[in-house]
């Protein structure tokens, strides 16, 4: 089932996610709705926040990006990077930080320049609630430290320079009251 993004503006988005405990009801059906939303918005990663749950669980699946790469090696590692990450935790953040311009289902038609580290090494739960610890780099790092954010409360335009978020103010007023287009369902805090 597509579930509603919920929108810039809402308090869910800027909470710190809970953990989720074993007997959580009905994960395994918010897991398949969650990659049925992100499928259908046409995105690379999803947090539970951005559905309106928060818990510590996001998604990836870096299959666009596959498409974009001229290596064949890169290429084929992207195609199947499809993943579920529970009460993940990063642990480590490694390299010289560097730019990529980043977007998020729940602030569309804004894309902005976002500064990470390369390497992170984190520790999460799979959908079995087995335990996990690996190490990613590059645009896989990335994707899963945009989503980690999510579960931590935090946007990719609070780590924009704060001139240059204060320029967006409007923009991101206007996406709280619903007043941008979009081609998914999406919740708007401040719609009248």
């Amino acid at each position: 089932m597509i579930l509603p993004i919920i929108a810039y503006g809402d308090p869910v988005l800027k909470k710190k996610a809970q953990d989720i405990p074993v007997d959580y009801p009905n994960l395994e059906k918010v897991i398949e709705n969650m990659f049925d939303t992100m499928h259908n918005a046409k995105g690379v990663g999803l947090a539970a926040p951005q559905v309106g749950l928060s818990i510590r669980l996001f998604i990836v699946d870096a299959s666009p990006y596959a498409e974009d790469q001229e290596d064949e090696k890169k290429q084929k590692e992207l195609e199947g990077f499809k993943k579920i990450f529970i009460n993940a935790q990063v642990f480590k953040e490694d390299g010289q930080p560097w730019k990529f311009n980043e977007g998020c289902l729940s602030i569309p038609t804004i894309r902005e320049d976002v500064e990470r580290k390369p390497v992170l090494k984190i520790r999460y739960l799979d959908e079995k609630f087995k335990e996990h610890e690996e190490t990613y780099e590059g645009i896989k790092a990335r994707i899963i430290q945009h989503e980690y954010d999510h579960i931590e409360g935090v946007l990719f335009v609070d780590k924009i320079n704060p001139l240059r978020k204060r320029l967006l103010k409007r923009k991101l007023t206007d996406i709280s009251k619903g007043d941008v287009e979009v081609t998914y369902r999406m919740k708007f805090p401040l719609k009248k």
